[in-house]
Order: C-alpha cells, then sequence, then structure tokens
C-alpha cells in the first residue's frame, strides 16, 4: 500500500493538500516535514497519515503547542 496525508481543519473537516502518495512511512514524514508550513498557510490546521485506507496515526495539529 501507499502512504499518503489526509488534511483537515482543526474542526475535522476535509481541507484542501496535494494529492500525493509515498513508497514508506519515512518518505511521507520527511515531506511533511519541509512542507509543513506551506500547508499551515494554506488553511490545514491537522494531518492524518494514512497506509492505503488505514490511519497510521493522527490527526496530529500542524500548529506550534504554545
Amino acid at each position: 500500500m501507499a502512504y499518503r496525508w489526509r488534511y483537515s481543519t482543526s474542526g475535522g473537516a476535509q481541507a484542501p493538500g496535494p494529492d500525493l502518495s509515498f513508497d514508506d512511512q519515512t518518505e511521507a514524514e520527511d515531506w511533511l516535514g519541509v512542507n509543513w508550513a506551506e500547508l499551515l498557510e494554506g488553511g490545514v490546521d491537522q494531518v492524518t497519515l494514512l497506509d492505503g485506507d488505514d490511519p497510521v496515526y493522527g490527526p496530529m495539529s500542524l500548529h506550534s503547542p504554545d
């Protein structure tokens, strides 16, 4: 299966984001580490990592914990 991110608002509604697939979890997490600020500016508040349709973890906030 392919890994991908599901993007959502803080209220849990779907948010727009790039429809990308990754071969493994590390590749997906590396991509998020580079692109999280751009996603946040685009209206994404939290992400969930999926393996196919199965959640791996999340939702995880893109906001700083302060």
